[in-house]
């Protein structure tokens, strides 16, 4: 992220709550979207209760295809915020993982993929979110993770990219991917610090008593 951008952040999120948010469909996996949806929902107030500033640095939004009940991965049951035909611009962009072969092969989840992606100042993903983001051509000639387990798999279908293995998560400026499920959490709290500083997240991740070392 540039300078530039990260003074954009700052004014802004001193304004108004930084819209979060969260792409939702089938087989989603559960803790890829709760994580970061958690993270960014208790650092708000953290932030409001130590008097960091009077309104919530965060809007977190979930987003699907339509507000209609969508299978989350393990038979969760779930129903976004919002559905692509009325969704406001994202300030941050997550694209959580799981099962990913409806997303991969619907048209309208990649149309509005191409779209939102263009118009969120921050852009993230979680685990095999990682492979929407390159089907979308966003991750083209980058550094990258994704779930231990798939990186193999996406060595082979984008051989452009630096697939990177032991790391929770890659920051790149205005674009991260993180490795599986659980590491969707580090990167959230990440970009917590980023935005709001490393004392706010450390006191997000001890208010949530998650074990977080600052990476």
């Amino acid at each position: 992220m540039s300078a530039e951008d990260r003074e954009w952040l700052a004014r802004e999120v001193g304004q108004r709550p930084l819209r979060v948010q969260i792409l939702l469909f089938p087989d989603v996996e559960i803790l890829d979207f709760a994580g970061p949806y958690e993270v960014f929902s208790v650092a708000s107030r953290v932030a409001q209760r130590d008097g960091l500033m009077a309104h919530p640095p965060f809007d977190v939004q979930t987003v699907a295809a339509a507000t209609a009940p969508l299978p989350a991965r393990h038979g969760l049951t779930v129903i976004a915020d919002h559905g692509f035909d009325d969704v406001p611009a994202a300030d941050l962009l997550i694209i959580p993982g799981g099962v990913v072969d409806q997303p991969l092969n619907d048209e309208a989840t990649l149309a509005w993929l191409r779209q939102a992606t263009q118009r969120a100042a921050l852009v993230a993903s979680v685990c095999t979110g990682a492979f929407l983001l390159a089907k979308i051509g966003l991750l083209a000639n980058r550094r990258v993770t994704t779930h231990w387990e798939d990186i193999p798999d996406l060595r082979s279908a984008y051989p452009d990219l630096q697939v990177l293995e032991s790391v929770p998560f890659v920051d790149l400026g205005n674009l991260l991917t993180s490795a599986g499920i659980s590491a969707g959490i580090d990167m959230s709290l990440h970009l917590v610090g980023r935005i709001l500083g490393p004392d706010t997240a450390a006191a997000t991740a001890r208010q949530m008593q998650y074990h977080w070392q600052v990476g």
